[in-house]
């Protein structure tokens, strides 16, 4: 499955989703962000059953101030529309996978 590049416009898939979401907020710049996006990417092709999607915190600032992103990378997980888990910093594959598994 792809990712899913969210925005204001259609942020309202994301919390209306019946999978678990995985939001990676991020910006191009970001070395950090760059480290984690291939395993978001991987994570995406892997885990049908979750919704993988990116935030660029550059372009939807107003989105990266509504979960309170004060450093990037920012991995949320969110269920039922509801944020379960949140962590700033970049993460290994196997952490961010057992965030998804909590």
């Amino acid at each position: 499955m792809s990712v899913l590049q969210v925005t204001q416009e259609n942020f309202d898939l994301v919390k209306s989703s019946d999978k678990k979401v995985l939001i990676d907020f991020y910006a191009d710049w970001c070395g950090p962000c760059r480290m984690v996006s291939p395993f978001v990417d991987q994570i995406a092709e892997e885990r049908p059953d979750i919704l993988v999607a990116k935030v660029n915190v550059d372009e939807q600032a107003e989105l990266a101030n509504t979960f309170g992103v004060s450093s990037i990378p920012t991995l949320v997980v969110m269920q039922n529309g509801t944020v379960v888990t949140q962590t700033a910093g970049a993460r290994p594959k196997a952490q961010i996978l057992a965030m998804l598994d909590d």
